[in-house]
């Protein structure tokens, strides 16, 4: 139980300090943030959370159940713009894809070329 309180106490941190700081991150990111921060710095021993952390992490298709119940009740919105949705998801993703292949080409083209070591041309 202290384990869950511990992590609960950094994710009020992350919320706290959010609102006092005006940081443009979400509370819960920055107090994750501050808890990783806190385990490498070793002021919060793994030991103390590892059992709460695990039971989190074991039921946590729970917490998506109000996410899952939220898409049902705009599932008719769903099926009137579903052909829409669609088509801006596959077409977003193909230009993104796109975009990336060809500043990978541009980059890979400009990029001195240097003989691989073992090649033909150093054995001669």
């Amino acid at each position: 139980m202290a384990g869950f309180a511990v992590l609960l106490g950094f994710n009020l941190l992350g919320l706290v300090a959010e609102h006092a700081l005006r940081i443009p991150i979400p509370g819960n990111v920055l107090g994750l943030i501050l808890f990783t921060a806190s385990l490498f710095l070793r002021l919060v021993k793994l030991e103390w959370v590892e059992r709460s952390a695990e039971l989190l992490t074991r039921h946590m298709m729970l917490f998506f159940v109000p996410f899952i119940v939220g898409t049902i009740a705009f599932l008719p919105m769903l099926r009137e713009n579903g052909l829409a949705i669609i088509v801006s998801l596959v077409g977003s993703t193909l230009l993104v894809m796109l975009v990336a292949g060809g500043v990978a080409a541009r980059v890979g083209r400009s990029a001195p070329q240097e003989p691989v070591s073992g090649s033909a041309e150093e054995s001669l």
